[in-house]
């Protein structure tokens, strides 16, 4: 039940969902890209995918001096992103940095 819990709490910001979305339809992302996208600070992107790595949300693997985003295997939140769809596809596209 505090899985589920943690989940919600997760689910209830409004960057957070757009973060996720983003990872689901992009399937990895750096900071920058993500920041640069939704045109959010770095502490606080930086800051919410910390909540989502400590949840098991998402994960992350090194790649030169970067960390790249993905999102976990979590059945609840895939059946979530599935019924967002349409919101995902209205998502910005993505800002790739340049120096990845």
């Amino acid at each position: 039940m505090e899985k589920l819990v943690q989940l919600a709490k997760i689910l209830s910001d409004s960057n957070r969902v757009k973060i996720i979305a983003l990872l689901y339809r992009e399937k990895e992302l750096c900071v920058c890209e993500i920041c640069d996208t939704l045109e959010l600070s770095q502490p606080l992107v930086s800051r919410h995918l910390k909540q989502m790595r400590e949840a098991q949300l998402v994960q992350t693997k090194q790649s030169g001096k970067w960390i790249i985003y993905s999102l976990g295997k979590n059945k609840i939140l895939y059946c979530f992103l599935d019924t967002i769809q349409e919101d995902i596809a209205n998502l910005p596209k993505i800002i790739s940095c340049a120096t990845r």
